[in-house]
């Protein structure tokens, strides 16, 4: 398991290849998210340059909600909610089509999503 401190060390060497590959990195676009279900004693000081990354409990990757704590529910209410929408979206437009036309715009549409 590694420490807040070989963590520090790693993110500062990373900071350092990026400029010497002169890769930007736009530090407003960043966020530091420390997930654990311990109590968070300190918080995190991880700097880019000479900014300072702020700390967040939840952050977006690749559109999958995570949280600090290992929960799912976020994400999971945000998924169903997205999937609700369009299936009410298909109930509205196609309140008189037949259900082969019903069951393709759900596949279509509500499918991907769940």
């Amino acid at each position: 398991m590694r420490t807040l401190k070989s963590c520090r060390k790693i993110w500062t060497g990373w900071g350092q290849w990026a400029a010497e590959n002169e890769m930007k990195i736009n530090p407003s676009k960043c966020k530091a998210v420390r997930f654990t279900r311990a109590p968070v004693k300190d918080p995190l000081n991880y700097k880019l340059g000479d900014q300072l990354i702020p700390e967040t409990s939840i952050c977006t990757y690749l559109g999958i909600i995570l949280c600090s704590d290992l929960n799912w529910v976020d994400h999971i209410n945000y998924t169903v909610k997205k999937a609700w929408k369009a299936l009410h979206f298909i109930m509205r437009i196609l309140r008189k089509g037949n259900s082969s036309t019903k069951s393709l715009a759900y596949t279509t549409l509500v499918g991907p999503i769940l």
